[in-house]
């Protein structure tokens, strides 16, 4: 898994792209990034990277609940990061990740 800190830049060129869930007891639901966006940086830390949200589309129907998960990507490896689900419709149920 990946020890670096992440930033806005690594995922702002790939929304789009599959973050497959890799771990087990948990559903392999396929997340798709919808949206990478920085945030405004007076809700930062001063000195930490600037803060960014993302948000992930699980194209099924259960909803996973808010923890930290294993995502792949075949650029960026492993991550671990915080989903939280944020809304649910007939497409899935979208997850944010908020950085800061």
């Amino acid at each position: 898994m990946t020890e670096r800190q992440l930033v806005f830049e690594d995922f702002s060129d790939k929304v789009g792209d599959v973050f497959p869930i890799n771990e087990d007891g948990v559903p392999a639901i396929p997340m798709i990034l919808k949206e990478a966006k920085p945030l405004n940086p007076a809700y930062g830390l001063p000195g930490v990277r600037p803060p960014f949200s993302l948000f992930f589309l699980g194209k099924d129907p259960r909803v996973l609940p808010q923890r930290i998960y294993r995502l792949e990507h075949q650029e960026l490896g492993e991550l671990s990061i915080v989903l939280v689900p944020v809304a649910k419709d007939a497409e899935g149920v979208t997850y944010q990740a908020v950085f800061n």
